[in-house]
């Protein structure tokens, strides 16, 4: 029984090598995308925060304390030195 084991990981690892060379080369283009997706669902959260009107505000208000600790990164990488919320210190 040990033996099918082994072979068993041996093979799992053999097409966990193969999937990951077939992913490198789209690799940055995928975390690329991520990073404008989430700077997008960024922005949904918090506009009506920043003055922008947001019809979904009412649902994303049970997110808010997921993503807090990601609006410091978020402002940062959009360009604000200090957070553009007046009641929202982060930094």
């Amino acid at each position: 029984m040990s033996g099918l084991k082994i072979i068993f990981k041996k093979v799992r690892r053999f097409f966990e090598i193969y999937e990951e060379m077939g992913m490198t080369k789209y690799r940055g283009s995928l975390y690329r995308e991520y990073i404008q997706q989430e700077d997008l669902f960024m922005l949904l959260c918090f506009s009506e925060l920043l003055g922008i009107p947001n019809p979904v505000s009412f649902y994303t208000l049970e997110v808010y304390p997921e993503f807090y600790e990601q609006f410091h990164q978020w402002h940062i990488r959009m360009g604000m030195e200090r957070s553009p919320i007046d009641g929202l210190s982060c930094c």
